[in-house]
């Protein structure tokens, strides 16, 4: 990582990004559930009031409504918190934006187990599952608040249906030093390796970072890849981890069924098979702090070690 112990909360990076980028741009509107405060949208509100729509708990109309919006010719960014924006309005996110092909960007807040203490139903585990199997639908993670602002600016530019995780858990930067934090698409290699390599994706991909560093001082040389595209997967990253490391472990938050492990999985299967393992969420996540409920999944620098190890033999 960066040698600093400073966190960040990447909503606001967010919205930082949005308003810049409303403020040069005035087809960017934002349209919300009653979520200005837990998206960080109070800002954008104050600046720009007549372009913040908020429809209140009503999240199909939420949706339906921005594609209205993109249809007449505006630049809509929905933000929600992400169990309910992919739970209660995936009939509109298929038929009204991803099928439609219109230009909405949807903001999924507080994504994973954000909201742990909320408990089961805050969780929004099952959003890549879902939203990667639709066809048309880009779906990104951005690790840090770099790649969020990144992220951010390609959506508003990018002409095409967008799923966006926006993270609440305050995580390190893990862009330093890379020269374009992020480009749709491609996994950015944030260590170089020849014995495993690691394929992480938002919250994780600074415990794959922490990871490869323990196991670096016992003479263990791991490859850490930040797949902050979920859908397209960038696969020729993908097949070199396969040929040239002979091991792959993928690291999520998110169930393992139908997310970036299976994504990969059916990448190495077809092109170069290696022996994998897939950490992520078996299926249903209990009640707690987000930092208690990586630990009780193993979801940390500990958990990619073991199973670093146990591919190793």
């Amino acid at each position: 990582m960066n040698g600093s112990s400073a966190t960040f909360d990447c909503r606001q990076a967010f919205a930082e990004a949005l308003t810049t980028l409303a403020r040069q741009d005035p087809r960017i509107v934002a349209v919300c559930n009653d979520s200005v405060g837990s998206s960080n949208l109070g800002g954008f509100q104050k600046e720009f009031p007549t372009r913040l729509i908020n429809v209140g708990i009503a999240e199909q109309d939420m949706v339906g409504v921005a594609a209205g919006l993109a249809n007449g010719g505006y630049i809509p960014f929905v933000c929600a918190a992400a169990p309910f924006l992919t739970g209660r309005a995936t009939e509109q996110i298929k038929a009204d934006v991803a099928y439609s092909r219109y230009h909405v960007v949807l903001c999924g807040m507080s994504p994973g187990m954000a909201y742990g203490e909320l408990g089961p139903t805050h969780h929004s585990i099952e959003d890549l599952s879902w939203l990667r199997a639709m066809s048309g639908l880009t779906v990104l993670v951005p690790a840090d608040p770099d790649q969020t602002k990144s992220a951010v600016k390609w959506a508003a530019e990018s002409d095409a249906p967008v799923f966006m995780r926006v993270g609440r858990t305050k995580v390190p930067s893990v862009s330093e030093g890379q020269a374009e934090p992020f480009v749709c698409g491609k996994a950015n290699v944030l260590r170089q390796g020849a014995q495993a390599t690691v394929i992480a994706t938002g919250t994780l991909v600074s415990r794959a970072i922490e990871a490869s560093e323990r196991l670096a001082e016992e003479g263990v040389s791991i490859r850490v890849l930040n797949m902050s595209t979920i859908a397209p997967l960038d696969e020729d990253a993908v097949i070199a981890a396969a040929r040239e490391t002979g091991a792959i472990v993928t690291a999520e938050e998110a169930i393992v069924s139908g997310g970036l492990g299976a994504a990969v999985a059916a990448i190495v299967v077809r092109h170069h098979p290696v022996p994998m393992r897939i950490l992520g969420l078996p299926g249903f996540a209990p009640t707690g702090s987000n930092e208690f409920l990586l630990d009780h999944f193993h979801l940390n620098a500990e958990g990619i070690v073991a199973a670093i190890k146990e591919l190793r033999g």
